[in-house]
């Protein structure tokens, strides 16, 4: 079975006139020891949809689709299963440590909470268990002491990791894990990872603004844009040749080692991505777009087979190139 299967999620802010849909029919699939990056630039919903998996959206948000946690509906869960769930069916990294830790509380004790909680170890156990995290994201045990501001950023966002691996997770959703660290932390932390989703055979949906940081790190790769999935395949295809216009500006926007024309001639894409409340009719990318044609003002586009296990909503691929 499939460990994590989203079908149709939809997530609106408001209601009647006023709904401003922040997630559009997104579908997507993880299988278990895999791991799935999702792209896009600021306002594609990529942070939404991810709260959205664990219900961690305020109360002004509505939800609807499917969200199978191991065949399991997240949306229809009572809140007591939702609560068992949380943690140890499925954890969060959230984006900026320092703001997501407790600057008041040692992390050990932090750290220790999803045990006590979820399961009811001893203080003399957790500790124990937080010792061992620590040291399994490569900190020493007795920086279990620490309060967060003693720690570096690369640091923070280890106990993070720590935190979300704390009750043994079948799912682990990291939302930007590397923003803001310098290139050699950025790099530990990304081979860390790696490694600990091999070891224990779990599932990663990581997500980030940076093609080449999930090209090297995941499996499979979604772009998002304007609350939807515009294409979706194997990371390195995705990122060496994308077949839907965004894809392809989100990959040239990084100049590229060994590449001189990228560097000497760095490409971006004009404009911004559009406000929820005012989405353009047809494909919502059109006014950007350098290849767009008259169908794309009046006809969205959904995904369609664009060849070797991947799909993009483009008219340009498929049966209408």
């Amino acid at each position: 079975m499939t460990l994590l299967e989203v079908r149709d999620l939809s997530v609106t802010y408001g209601s009647g006139a006023a709904a401003v849909p922040a997630v559009r029919g997104v579908d997507l699939s993880l299988p278990a020891g895999t791991k799935l990056g999702v792209a896009g630039e600021s306002g594609c919903g990529k942070s939404t949809m991810a709260l959205a998996l664990l219900r961690l959206l305020p109360a002004s948000a509505r939800m609807t689709g499917e969200i199978l946690l191991d065949g399991e509906d997240v949306l229809t869960m009572k809140w007591g299963r939702l609560r068992a769930v949380r943690w140890a069916g499925a954890s969060i990294v959230f984006q900026g440590a320092m703001h997501s830790l407790n600057a008041v509380r040692r992390i050990g004790d932090q750290i220790a909470e999803p045990l006590l909680v979820h399961d009811r170890a001893t203080p003399a156990a957790a500790r124990r268990r937080v010792g061992e995290l620590l040291e399994h994201v490569g900190l020493p045990a007795a920086r279990a002491a620490a309060y967060p501001h003693e720690l570096s950023g690369g640091q923070r966002q280890r106990v993070m990791i720590a935190m979300a691996l704390a009750c043994d997770p079948r799912l682990i959703v990291a939302d930007e894990p590397t923003t803001a660290l310098d290139v050699m932390i950025q790099a530990q932390i990304l081979r860390l990872i790696e490694r600990l989703v091999a070891e224990q055979d779990i599932g990663l949906l990581m997500i980030s603004h940076d093609l080449a940081v999930l090209a090297d790190t995941c499996d499979r790769l979604a772009v998002m844009y304007a609350g939807r999935v515009v294409e979706e395949g194997p990371a390195k295809a995705v990122y060496e040749a994308a077949a839907h216009p965004y894809g392809r500006a989100l990959s040239t926007a990084f100049p590229r080692i060994g590449d001189p024309a990228s560097r000497r001639a760095p490409r971006g894409l004009p404009g911004d991505p559009p406000d929820p409340a005012g989405l353009p009719g047809g494909c919502t990318f059109h006014p950007r777009c350098p290849v767009a044609v008259d169908l794309c003002a009046e006809q969205d586009q959904e995904l369609r087979d664009a060849g070797a296990g991947r799909r993009a909503a483009c008219v340009h691929v498929g049966s209408t190139r």
